[in-house]
């Protein structure tokens, strides 16, 4: 009979591990295909914020356009991006553009920082 628990508790303890182990996988997995976060700031040459800048974001596959018009503190968020698309990133404030940036598809990276500079003088 001890035997016989043994092997049971044995194999409940591999389950319960195995469990674990494919739980992690899957929610990895989803954090994966939620994409790539892009964040920012958009700045004046003197590291300054400007406010209501927007900055455009280019799926260069599909040529679609994402916008988000940025807050007091510069600042501009793009989740979910997808993973395996390459992009193109700039920022517009009154009339002045900054450079544009590139995001690789093969930047493996969950999450990309961009700062754009905008000389408005």
């Amino acid at each position: 009979m001890s035997h016989t628990r043994s092997v049971i508790k044995a194999v409940a303890v591999f389950s319960l591990a195995l469990m674990v182990v494919c739980s992690a996988s899957a929610l990895d997995k989803k954090d994966k295909l939620a994409g790539r976060l892009l964040l920012g700031k958009v700045l004046d040459t003197q590291d300054n914020p400007l406010p209501d800048a927007v900055v455009y974001v280019t799926n260069t596959r599909t040529r679609a356009v994402k916008s988000y018009i940025v807050g007091a503190d510069g600042s501009y968020r793009f989740p979910a991006l997808s993973s395996g698309v390459d992009y193109e990133v700039y920022a517009q404030y009154k009339g002045h553009k900054s450079d544009t940036k590139s995001v690789s598809q093969f930047d493996d990276r969950s999450q990309v920082y961009l700062d754009l500079k905008i000389n408005i003088r």
